[in-house]
């Protein structure tokens, strides 16, 4: 089998359906698709099952039930091991993808020697009728990922995970899987897998539609979920030491916790806090500091003056970065 596709299941009844359409248009013939039913409040598997009752590739559809929710991150992890597929790949399913997506991923990887990633470009799409925007991320030449290949990708890539193929002996020989917070999950998984693929392919389209809906960006608010978030990337820096790729991208890796980690964790943080306080921020700089004591050092702290204005104003004055980065989110969701 070419490629598995695993979708986690949970509370999707508007957008489910048209998700399974585009799969069922796929043009790549050798194809399996498993949905992992995570107890979702309303009727989603079962319009699943409707849309693929009669279809000629209804086979290639599996629905995996595990015993209660998970969130999908674990859903994830639950359907890994069930996968046969020669790659693997994650669609979300409230979004959609283009008809030729897998069999242009997945026949550019082959092209390259059968490349442990392949990606695309992405495709952000608005429900309140604002125009799509295109997501891209670091174009790099295929073929073996060399050091500075990975370093450069590392420090600018873009975290949809569902824009990659993923070649399924690669998660396995590094058990690369979701962490159980169930917040940027989708960033440690990637990431692990940048650290750790030896060849990469892409394909310069956008294929995965990702869809952006008013109010989608949380679904309950929790001021402490920052604690989650700084939680996963302290896995990240774990990874990295245990996989050995530290040594030789510890300024990528620093960079993605001063960055993904810490400044993230404050945003989210101030996003979910009904009065932001200055003390989670203090103690996220703490953070900061016990797991990169060096970062000043960094050079893409360095050369980024907006994350070094940033990290100084949360240190030295949080009540004002409180201030500022509600504003920029007011002005980013002004619904919320």
């Amino acid at each position: 089998m070419k490629v598995s596709v695993i979708l986690p299941v949970y509370g999707v009844a508007q957008y489910i359906e048209k998700c399974v359409q585009s799969l069922l248009a796929q043009t790549l013939d050798d194809m399996e698709f498993l949905f992992v039913d995570d107890h979702g409040p309303d009727n989603s598997i079962e319009l699943l099952q409707k849309a693929i009752a009669g279809s000629e590739r209804g086979d290639q559809f599996r629905i995996l039930r595990p015993p209660h929710n998970l969130g999908a991150g674990m859903a994830r992890n639950f359907a890994i091991p069930e996968a046969k597929g020669e790659y693997i790949a994650f669609v979300d399913s409230d979004d959609w993808v283009e008809p030729t997506m897998y069999e242009e991923l997945y026949g550019e990887a082959k092209r390259q020697d059968n490349a442990e990633i392949c990606f695309c470009q992405i495709m952000k799409d608005y429900t309140d009728g604002k125009p799509s925007e295109t997501m891209s991320n670091p174009s790099v030449a295929a073929g073996t990922f060399t050091h500075d290949k990975r370093a450069f990708f590392l420090a600018n890539y873009v975290s949809i995970f569902t824009s990659y193929l993923y070649r399924r002996d690669l998660v396995e020989r590094h058990n690369i899987r979701f962490p159980e917070e169930r917040s940027a999950d989708d960033s440690f998984f990637v990431s692990s897998i940048l650290l750790t693929a030896r060849s990469v392919a892409h394909v310069d389209k956008p294929f995965y539609h990702y869809i952006v809906r008013p109010g989608s960006v949380v679904t309950t608010k929790n001021s402490a979920k920052y604690q989650k978030r700084l939680s996963v990337f302290g896995h990240l820096m774990q990874f990295a030491k245990d996989s050995g790729a530290y040594g030789e991208y510890k300024a990528e890796v620093d960079f993605l916790y001063i960055k993904k980690g810490c400044l993230s964790s404050v945003f989210n943080y101030v996003y979910n806090a009904s009065e932001s306080e200055r003390q989670p921020v203090l103690e996220i700089m703490a953070e900061l500091e016990r797991q990169v004591p060096d970062y000043r050092e960094n050079q893409y702290y360095r050369s980024r003056w907006a994350v070094r204005v940033l990290v100084w104003l949360c240190q030295k004055h949080p009540r004002m970065a409180l201030c500022i980065i509600a504003l920029y989110l007011k002005r980013a969701h002004p619904a919320v």
